[in-house]
C-alpha cells in the first residue's frame, strides 16, 4: 500500500512505498541467555515472544531468566572481574571496547532494520540516529579506559565491580551502550536486562560482543520481565544498579537498594517544557517542536511534551505547526517515507488512548491530523491539546506518546513558573533569537538538560540525567564515567 501525505490545500499525494530490505538479517527463531560467553538454556525453562509492533508477527522466542539464572551470570561476572578484567591493562581493554564499536560499525544497518523491527521506530532514525550514537558511545569510552588517572586528577579511582543495568524499550540499543560502554571502560562486568518487548538488539549485540572475543563473564546478558531485573536489584553481589525506565519502578529500586553498599544511577520520567519565545525563528521552532515531540512516537523520557509559547506569536505558531502536522506520514516503519512509526506494545498504546480520553473529558481542544493508520499493528496519529489547564493530567503525567500540550505566556517568570511546575526535571528547549534569554532561563529552569534553538539533540561526551523525580546520576561524558568508579 501506498504512503500517503496530506497537504492542508486539500491535495493528498500517494507515494510509493521505499522500504528497506530484511533480507540482510539474522534472527534466530529462539534466544537462550548469554552468560559466561555462552548461549545458556534458562533454568527457568520459559521463553516469551517477541512481536513487530508494526504488524504484531512474531519475530523470535526470547529466553525469561529467573533469579538462579541472574545469580549464574552474577557469578560469572565477578569471576571474569576478579580474575581477568580487573588485572588486564587499561589499554588491553580499551583495544576491546573500540573493537566492539568498530565491529557495530560494519553491522550497522542489519542492527537498524532489528531495531526497526522489535521497536516500531522508523528506518531513518535507527539507521541515522539510534545505531550511529551507540558506536558512537563505545568509541568514545574506548578512548578513555587507558587515561582515568587523567579524567580525574588528584584522585584515587577504582571500579565497582559487577554493574547490575535494566534497559527500556525506547531506545534499546544505544541504552545499552550508554550502559555497557562507562562500566568497561571504569573496569566493572556487567549483568544487562534488556526490556522485555525489545531484547532483539541487546542480544545481536551479545554476539557482537562474542565476535569481538570479550572474556568470558564480562558482559552477561539476561532477558526477561521485571521478576528478572528485581533479581538483579537485590543480588547481594551486584556493586551498582543502573536503571532507566519509569519514576516508579526507580522508586521500587531505590526503596530495594536503601541500606545496601549498592551504588545507583536512576534516570527516569519526564514531562519536559519547550519554550517558544516571540523573538524565536519560528520556522525553525516548528521543526524543533516536531523533532521534540513526535520523534520516535514520543517514546522519549526527554521529549517536549509541554509547549510554551509566547501569546504574541501563539496564532502563527500553532497555525504552522498544523500544517507541519498534516504532512507527517504515519505508517510501516521499514517504509522511509514514514515519520510516525508504530507504537511499541498494545498495553502502551492503550496508555496513549487512555490519555486522549482524559484530554477530551476535560474539555481540551483537541487536534489529530487526518490519516489513514495501518490495519494491523499499533498507531497513534500526532495529537495536539490546547487551552489546556497547568493542573491537567496531560500536563502534569507523562503520556510516553506522540501527544503534545500547548499553553501560552505572556513574561518569563510566567513561563518559568509553569516549566517548573512539574515533578519531573529532565530536560527543556527554549527558542529565542537572544542570548542573554537564553542564558537567563537556563539558570532558572530546573532540568538536569536544556537545549537552545534546537531539541533532541545527543553526543556521547556531554551527561545526560535530570532532577527531582526524573532521577539522578548522569550518563554520557565524564560525569557517566564517574558513576561507575570509586573515588577517593
Amino acid at each position: 500500500m501506498a504512503a500517503k501525505k496530506t497537504i492542508n490545500q486539500g491535495v493528498e499525494w500517494n507515494y510509493s512505498p521505499a522500504l528497506e530490505s530484511t533480507s540482510h538479517v539474522k534472527l534466530k527463531s529462539k534466544y537462550d541467555l548469554y552468560i559466561d560467553g555462552k548461549w545458556v538454556k534458562p533454568q527457568s525453562k520459559k521463553y516469551f515472544k517477541t512481536i513487530n509492533p508494526a504488524n504484531e508477527d512474531v519475530l523470535a522466542e526470547v529466553a525469561h531468566a529467573n533469579e538462579k539464572d541472574v545469580d549464574l551470570a552474577v557469578k560469572a561476572a565477578r569471576k571474569a572481574y576478579r580474575n581477568v578484567w580487573s588485572k588486564m591493562a587499561p589499554s588491553e581493554r580499551a583495544k576491546y571496547i573500540y573493537r566492539i564499536a568498530r565491529l557495530m560499525q560494519e553491522r550497522a544497518r542489519e542492527l537498524a532494520v532489528i531495531e526497526s523491527l522489535d521497536a516500531g521506530k522508523v528506518i531513518r532514525e535507527s539507521r541515522d540516529v539510534d545505531v550511529p550514537l551507540a558506536c558512537n558511545h563505545f568509541f568514545y569510552y574506548a578512548g578513555w579506559a587507558d587515561k582515568l588517572e587523567y579524567a580525574f586528577p588528584n584522585r584515587k579511582v577504582e571500579a565497582l565491580g559487577v554493574a547490575g543495568q535494566i534497559i527500556p524499550w525506547n531506545f534499546p540499543l544505544l541504552m545499552a551502550a550508554w550502559k555497557i560502554a562507562p562500566a568497561l571502560a571504569a573496569g566493572n562486568t556487567v549483568v544487562l536486562k534488556p526490556a522485555e518487548t525489545t531484547p532483539l538488539t541487546a542480544l545481536k549485540l551479545a554476539e557482537i560482543i562474542h565476535d569481538a572475543g570479550l572474556p568470558s563473564g564480562v558482559v552477561n546478558i539476561v532477558t526477561g520481565y521485571g521478576d528478572t531485573g528485581a533479581s538483579i536489584v537485590n543480588h547481594p553481589d551486584v556493586d551498582k544498579i543502573a536503571f532507566t525506565g519509569s519514576t516508579g519502578v526507580g522508586k521500587i529500586i531505590q526503596k530495594a537498594i536503601a541500606g545496601t553498599h549498592k551504588k545507583s544511577t536512576l534516570e527516569l520520567g519526564g514531562k519536559s517544557a519547550n519554550i517558544i519565545m516571540d523573538d524565536a525563528p519560528i520556522d525553525q521552532a516548528v521543526e524543533g517542536i516536531v523533532n521534540g515531540i513526535f520523534f520516535n512516537q514520543g517514546h522519549v523520557c526527554c521529549a517536549g511534551s509541554r509547549l510554551f509559547v509566547q501569546e504574541g506569536v501563539a496564532e502563527k505558531v500553532i497555525e504552522k505547526l498544523k500544517h507541519r502536522m498534516d504532512s507527517l506520514i504515519v505508517g510501516d516503519p521499514l517504509d522511509k517515507n514514514t515519520d510516525i512509526g508504530a507504537i511499541n506494545s498494545k498495553d502502551q498504546l492503550d496508555i496513549i488512548n487512555g490519555y486522549v480520553k482524559i484530554g477530551n473529558a476535560e474539555g481540551a481542544e483537541m487536534y489529530q491530523p487526518k490519516c489513514k493508520l495501518p490495519k494491523s499493528g499499533f498507531y497513534c496519529p500526532p495529537t495536539l491539546f490546547m487551552d489546556v489547564a497547568q493542573s491537567s493530567r496531560l500536563v502534569q503525567e507523562e503520556i510516553f506518546g506522540p501527544v503534545l500540550t500547548i499553553q501560552t505566556f505572556r513574561t518569563v517568570d510566567e513561563v518559568l513558573q509553569k516549566a517548573n511546575n512539574t515533578p519531573f526535571g529532565l530536560a527543556a528547549g527554549i527558542w529565542t533569537d537572544k542570548g542573554s534569554r537564553i542564558f537567563n532561563l537556563t539558570t532558572k529552569l530546573r532540568a538536569g538538560v536544556i537545549w537552545a534553538n534546537t531539541y533532541n539533540k545527543f553526543d556521547p561526551t556531554s551527561p545526560f540525567g535530570g532532577y527531582k523525580e526524573s532521577g539522578f546520576g548522569r550518563e554520557g561524558g565524564l560525569q557517566g564515567l564517574g558513576a561507575y568508579l570509586k573515588m577517593n
